[in-house]
């Protein structure tokens, strides 16, 4: 994905100051808990202020957040060093840094690299499964093993394996902004942008894990600049004629752009019909903007509106479930009314559960055969009418 700055007209003549080395540091205006306490997941409301930024976004593109570091989790690897924190160490660019500050905004410092595995293997006085697991035949095995395991466990494990500050941030890799696909459109929030995140939270090996950027804006965005920049997806726009109907399948966090969409419908006054599918585990605490897709269908702007709670009865019911309940209808909008189809969300099951359930449906209500209903599908992507936002 390329990150691109938009300029407003009228700024041409001086280009703003902010890039992707030097991100816009937005403010933290709104962090509002959209799950229930019930819920199985701690998902999150963020709007940030991004007023005299100069810079632009589309719906459908996302917002690059530079996050820093856990400062406690800073703290522990480097006391599990042996070290200050006042040491000088290089950055990736510019001066040297001390060894805190580049800990906390430079380096990833959770997931371990396979150099720094290496490193721990050669100097720790008993690491023989990780010296086994190491070899190139056991890739899967390390993986397994790896799993919920971070830097600070063999730091801790392995006391016996001692690094200089500069030899230790050498072993580590950059630490990159997280993508969030914008939750609201500039014509409905000229000055903001909203994002939609479950909050990663778990336990392994007896200790609390955290996702880097979501634990950033849930727990530490209040006092601190939130650094951001626009990263554009072409792929993933609207249709220029907004008369052309759209169907949205975006369960959980995936919702995100659809959110989007139709607040850029509405202020467009756009006349394509919306459908959107949305899907989580619990009617009760899980139904994120539930109360704003309700009066979108009130105001005619989301025509239909169909949800799949995954746990509210016995039988699992997913968003392909709701697309089999309603497949004339989706063949008539794909077909007879030339509606794109739009996915967001989860890559490894939701996308590919997704994709097969619309070639099922085009063989079915199409009377195609397996061939001409893959034909099909994928002329809707080639006419860019599919397009998916999948991670």
């Amino acid at each position: 994905m390329t990150l691109v700055c938009f300029m407003h007209a009228e700024a041409t003549v001086s280009a703003p100051p902010y890039s992707r080395a030097n991100p816009f540091p937005a403010k933290l205006l709104v962090n509002r808990c959209l799950s229930g306490p019930e819920s199985a997941k701690d998902t999150r409301h963020f709007e940030l202020d991004l007023t005299g930024w100069g810079l632009s976004f589309e719906v459908g593109d996302s917002l690059a957040v530079y996050a820093a570091n856990d400062p406690q989790l800073v703290d522990e690897i480097i006391h599990a060093l042996g070290a200050t924190g006042d040491e000088k160490v290089p950055r990736p660019k510019g001066e040297p840094t001390r060894l805190r500050e580049a800990l906390l905004r430079d380096h990833s410092i959770t997931q371990p690299t396979p150099k720094f595995l290496r490193a721990i293997a050669e100097r720790a006085s008993a690491a023989p499964t990780l010296s086994y697991l190491l070899a190139p035949n056991r890739k899967h095995d390390l993986e397994t093993y790896l799993w919920g395991m971070e830097i600070i466990d063999f730091l801790s494990e392995h006391p016996s394996a001692r690094f200089a500050p500069e030899e230790f941030v050498g072993l580590l890799t950059k630490l990159q902004p997280r993508l969030y696909s914008v939750a609201s459109s500039l014509k409905a929030y000229p000055d903001q942008v909203h994002f939609i995140v479950d909050v990663v939270r778990y336990e392994s090996h007896g200790r609390l894990r955290k996702g880097v950027c979501s634990s950033f804006l849930a727990e530490r965005a209040d006092d601190a600049p939130v650094p951001v920049f626009p990263s554009i997806a072409k792929h993933f726009h609207l249709p220029e004629d907004s008369d052309i109907p759209i169907i949205m399948v975006g369960p959980g966090t995936g919702v995100a752009p659809f959110r989007a969409y139709l607040q850029e419908r509405k202020a467009m006054g756009a006349k394509g019909k919306n459908w959107l599918f949305f899907g989580s585990q619990h009617e009760k605490c899980d139904f994120a903007y539930g109360d704003e897709f309700e009066a979108f269908k009130k105001e005619g702007i989301l025509t239909r509106l169909d949800c799949a709670w995954s746990r509210d009865q016995p039988q699992k019911i997913y968003v392909q479930h709701k697309m089999l309940e309603n497949a004339a209808e989706i063949w008539k909008w794909l077909d007879a009314e030339g509606a794109y189809f739009f996915v967001c969300g989860d890559a490894r099951r939701m996308a590919k559960d997704v994709d097969a359930t619309l070639r099922k449906i085009v063989q079915g209500q199409g009377g195609k055969s397996p061939e001409e209903a893959n034909e099909y599908v994928e002329k809707l992507k080639s006419d860019k009418r599919y397009k998916r936002d999948v991670y």
